[in-house]
């Protein structure tokens, strides 16, 4: 396999862009280790600084699109299931209470050349997340673990899954929708369906997924049910507004894909059964009530039975 993925990188980048994207490969996994362990946040920052510098440096090189970076293990690589583009996210703490995610788009283009729509994370200053439509310039940071790609009436969607370390109390997963207009990515989209759930606002365009820090429920696709999953969530003190207070249920909530839409749903698994077939009796009577004598067996039959 590896042979394989080698041989695949060498037939979209030469032998020197190969050797050059590898020595900055090596620089950028030492910045980003320091982005990561660095004590004090001056040094954070500056490693943040350098190492963001460095990488687009590398993409500049030639198809560096299909040069997949792997031993730089702070920043999350997600391909379009389409190969489009590729979404690159990382974080920077800032302190205790102040996470920022980094990021940017990389477009595939037939010539190899680059094209890079960096993401601004605007979170902290954006008055609502849940319901803001907004381009890369103001983007609502997470660092990505899943891309899902659907289509429906000539558009194509990519539902984003990420994580956010939000603060010192409380982590969050986002569920983002993220279009191409012109040519331009677009971040948020209300093709949310909440069937009345309260605690989702009526005109969603991202689901933020807010619970107590370290508590880890899911949100993840599962592909069987072609559908969102996540825990349902309750206060552990019966104080639901303090988000970092829920935690998981043991039941589990969805969002389905039907018709173009996301649709909530409370029972992740609880589809509706098949209906059932029911066997057929035969009745040994007829319409005017007559016994047919073909269907009842000989008392001796059954004795022998």
């Amino acid at each position: 396999m590896v042979f394989v993925s080698t041989f695949s990188i060498a037939q979209k980048i030469t032998k020197e862009d190969y050797k050059f994207l590898k020595k900055k490969e090596d620089s950028l996994k030492i910045n980003g280790l320091k982005i990561v362990q660095g004590k004090l946040p001056a040094e954070r920052f500056i490693a943040d600084s350098v190492f963001t510098k460095q990488l687009v440096k590398a993409l500049v090189t030639k198809n560096s699109f299909y040069y997949p970076f792997d031993s730089i293990i702070n920043i999350s690589k997600q391909y379009a299931p389409d190969s489009t583009f590729r979404i690159l996210t990382w974080q920077l703490v800032i302190n205790e209470n102040m996470v920022r995610q980094h990021g940017a788009i990389q477009m595939r283009t037939q010539d190899g050349s680059l094209k890079l729509f960096p993401l601004i994370d605007k979170s902290d200053i954006t008055i609502s997340t849940t319901d803001t439509v907004s381009n890369n310039q103001a983007w609502i940071g997470a660092v990505y673990y899943k891309i899902i790609m659907k289509k429906f009436d000539g558009h194509t969607y990519y539902t984003l899954l990420g994580f956010d370390e939000n603060n010192i109390r409380s982590d969050k997963k986002i569920m983002d929708i993220l279009e191409f207009v012109e040519g331009k990515p677009v971040f948020g989209k209300n093709i949310f369906v909440t069937n009345g759930n309260k605690e989702m606002p009526k005109n969603m365009t991202r689901f933020v997924y807010e619970f107590k820090k370290l508590a880890s429920p899911r949100l993840s696709y599962d592909a069987d049910l072609d559908a969102i999953v996540f825990d349902e969530l309750q206060s552990e003190n019966n104080t639901p507004q303090r988000k970092w207070t829920l935690i998981s249920t043991g039941e589990y909530e969805a969002f389905k894909w039907r018709n173009g839409k996301w649709v909530y749903t409370s029972n992740a698994f609880g589809n509706e059964p098949p209906p059932i077939k029911a066997s057929v009796p035969k009745p040994i009577r007829d319409a005017k009530g007559n016994i047919d004598p073909t269907k009842v067996k000989p008392e001796e039959d059954n004795n022998q039975n």
